[in-house]
């Protein structure tokens, strides 16, 4: 592609590049899958299709999501499993809820899955206090829930609160997992991730592909680094120690690591930003340095964060599925016996997709 015809897509905003899911493929699609397709967000997704009364949406726009909706196989519901008696309840504890959208997309994720069978979600958030989160949990454990979901924001290992080990309902760990994997658990596939986002650098023609990495004692900066690396290995790609920065997930991380980068002898062609964040600022230092995306050099993020669309040009990025991990959790839950034989579970990881978009440019092309 020439550079004319190059900097003419970059300044129309061209939508995200998406396949549709294969319906003979056994792979679920997803409320993620309809809205790259539609291209709109998530959010519009939801308030189309469960109908959600007093938001003002055109009808251009609700008919373009339930006709890529059906066109992608996608399941509507038409209505929720009829109540009666005591309201049906899941009962969902976070540690944090109010620091990140993650725990909100996970939560409207889990009462997509809930409402299907007439179940309420109850929500409650214990800042990981030693007091209070027992309390919280017995007082859903006493409120009569039919799963209890254990939840974190921040990807982690924890110590399952001792109340869960004697309940007599199915527990699910969300967004964490423990050492004796006594419960199910779900995770983003991070490693995939990392694998997925430096393979399409590699795709492009790339090899000198540094990364800037989020905070290293977190699973997912040790994840999407290992990642990074299983790629290059399976291209015959030398790991060059050089071409990686510890970074802190912030705009500054981007920026300062970026320059220190471009002042390297043989700078990369292609940089892996751990999130959408150090992204932001891996931009800013690239102008600053006289270099285009993806002319010069090609980016690639992490999070699919708002200001991912935002940036010229767009980034490419990789979404984390929190909205699945939450229906995920649900259902897995309400599939469980209540006491059920003593097992030791693996710990689910999705796949975090691939949102193409236009700061990745091939070797050579232009």
């Amino acid at each position: 592609m020439d550079q004319g015809t190059q900097e003419a897509k970059r300044r129309r905003g061209a939508a995200p590049r998406v396949q549709s899911p294969s319906r003979g493929s056994g792979k679920r699609v997803t409320m993620t899958d309809v809205a790259r397709l539609a291209g709109c967000s998530q959010s519009t997704v939801s308030v189309v299709l469960n109908n959600t009364p007093g938001i003002r949406i055109s009808r251009a726009t609700r008919d373009r999501v339930i006709e890529t909706a059906k066109q992608l196989g996608y399941e509507i519901v038409p209505g929720h499993a009829a109540l009666s008696g005591r309201p049906r309840q899941i009962g969902i504890v976070f540690d944090r809820i109010a620091t990140s959208p993650e725990a909100v997309v996970s939560i409207d994720g889990a009462r997509e899955a809930a409402w299907t069978t007439g179940h309420v979600v109850m929500i409650a958030q214990t800042l990981n206090d030693a007091e209070m989160e027992p309390v919280t949990i017995e007082a859903m454990l006493r409120n009569g829930v039919d799963a209890l979901i254990y939840a974190t924001i921040m990807t982690r290992k924890v110590e399952v609160p001792a109340a869960l080990y004697s309940a007599r309902v199915p527990v699910i760990l969300l967004n964490c997992y423990a050492d004796d994997r006594t419960f199910p658990s779900v995770c983003p596939g991070e490693v995939a991730g990392g694998h997925r986002a430096t393979d399409a650098l590699i795709r492009a023609g790339h090899r000198r592909i540094a990364i800037i990495t989020g905070e290293m004692w977190m699973d997912a900066a040790r994840d999407r680094l290992r990642g990074y690396r299983q790629a290059l290995a399976t291209a015959d790609i030398p790991y060059d120690p050089s071409l990686v920065r510890e970074g802190n997930w912030q705009t500054s991380a981007g920026f300062e690591h970026t320059h220190a980068l471009m002042k390297l002898k043989d700078p990369p062609t292609a940089i892996f930003c751990s999130n959408d964040r150090m992204a932001v600022g891996c931009y800013e230092a690239l102008k600053e340095t006289g270099r285009a995306i993806p002319d010069d050099v090609s980016v690639i993020g992490y999070d699919d964060e708002e200001v991912a669309r935002h940036l010229s040009p767009q980034l490419t990025t990789l979404v984390l599925p929190h909205r699945e991990m939450g229906r995920w959790a649900i259902e897995r839950a309400l599939s469980m016996p209540a006491d059920g034989e003593v097992k030791k579970y693996t710990v689910a990881k999705l796949e975090c997709p691939l949102i193409e978009r236009n700061s990745i440019g091939e070797v050579g092309a232009g």
